[in-house]
């Protein structure tokens, strides 16, 4: 996520990768704007471009990962099967500048709020659903406390839970203070960078950690985050 709109690089090297990449282009009035970039590789990753957020959905890339199973290994247990997963990426807009201080910040929220509900339900039956990103918010409780976030941006990252998702990472480390992001005055430590995933499917998550060399490296100024899933068709397991 936050992936800048001036160039086409990190796309292109990863197709040069082998990966199948996929993000949604800024319109009027957000050309230039930030945007997401999903990539696949060694399987199908087919873009969902019409079930995204009703404000700024560039900042949404949605697509559908189907993964099948080698028809070698799964002779004895008839044809090939697949299993789907669904990815959300977000990057949630910053503060922005004095003169709309969380003007797109607020209506992006609400827009995904509203939307995911609707994710849910758009997925079928038994497909893991992923969430992750940038939500540029902190949960409640987090440590150490930031003065500057008020109650609609905790009530944003309470919004998941009430659509059916569990934050991977807190769910795997409940008491685990965990930063992605320092203050490049302050150092003050923030854990933006979130991965949810369906409430009832998270049996399947076997690991949910952040990697902070991308931003010692100076790759990003964020941790990347990673996540270790077990998805399961009748008689296959897939990770």
């Amino acid at each position: 996520t936050e992936v800048s709109p001036t160039h086409d690089t990190l796309a292109q090297q990863l197709s040069a990768h082998g990966f199948s990449t996929y993000t949604p282009v800024p319109t009027y009035p957000h050309i230039g704007d930030y945007r997401v970039v999903l990539a696949c590789r060694g399987a199908d990753l087919v873009a969902t471009p019409e079930a995204l957020p009703d404000y700024m959905p560039h900042r949404c890339a949605l697509a559908t990962i189907r993964l099948s199973t080698s028809r070698a290994a799964e002779a004895s247990r008839g044809p090939t099967r697949r299993t789907e997963l669904v990815v959300a990426g977000l990057y949630v807009p910053s503060r922005g500048p004095q003169s709309r201080r969380n003007v797109d910040k607020r209506a992006f929220q609400s827009a995904v709020a509203t939307w995911l509900p609707a994710l849910v339900g758009a997925a079928q039956v038994g497909t893991t659903v992923v969430i992750a990103g940038d939500l540029n918010v902190v949960e409640p409780g987090h440590v150490p406390h930031h003065v500057v976030f008020g109650a609609w941006e905790y009530d944003f990252y309470r919004s998941f839970a009430a659509a059916g998702f569990a934050d991977a990472y807190r769910d795997l480390h409940p008491v685990t203070v965990a930063h992605s992001w320092f203050g490049r005055r302050s150092n003050a430590g923030y854990r933006f960078d979130h991965l949810f995933t369906g409430i009832d499917q998270r049996q399947h998550l076997l690991a949910c950690e952040y990697d902070h060399s991308p931003r010692t490296g100076g790759l990003s100024d964020h941790a990347a985050l990673s996540a270790h899933l077990l998805l399961s068709t009748p008689g296959t397991h897939t990770t």
